[in-house]
């Protein structure tokens, strides 16, 4: 009885190693991933780009709400907001002016006027408007926003 239950189960794994060498060889594909692409750009920024966007400004940890100085390192106004606009080539978005709140007290009496973001520099962590003053400030034409 032990024997033929060992040839039964020789001859069951013989079976079963015909069956597997029977299957055909699984292929290997290699599937080369590509960005996901909006239109007929890639979404995401590049390695190249990343660059770029490490060294940029932020506008949450840079500018919102940060005090601007002249060259004098004089206090003239903060920034309020940051207006996107189509940049100069005309089609890409662009951080184009920032709005700076100048004068008041407690958010009374203020005045937001708009600054081309061109005119900014970055100096010693400090947002400077270089031969700017209060006064000039308060005597441009106000920024007020459009209803939309």
């Amino acid at each position: 009885m032990k024997h033929g239950i060992a040839v039964l189960t020789m001859s069951a794994g013989s079976l079963l190693v015909g069956v597997a060498s029977a299957q055909p060889a699984t292929q290997t594909t290699t599937q080369t991933t590509t960005a996901p692409v909006a239109g007929k750009a890639p979404l995401g920024v590049t390695v190249i780009e990343m660059e770029t966007v490490v060294l940029g400004w932020s506008t949450k940890r840079d500018l919102f709400d940060k005090t601007v100085v002249n060259d004098k390192n004089e206090k003239i106004g903060k920034v309020d907001d940051l207006i996107i606009s189509a940049g100069k080539a005309g089609n890409t978005p662009a951080a184009s002016f920032v709005i700076v709140g100048v004068g008041g007290f407690l958010g009374m009496g203020k005045r937001d006027v708009a600054i081309p973001t061109e005119q900014l520099k970055m100096q010693n962590k400090q947002l400077v408007l270089p031969g700017a003053t209060k006064d000039a400030l308060k005597a441009m034409p106000p920024f007020v926003y459009q209803a939309r």
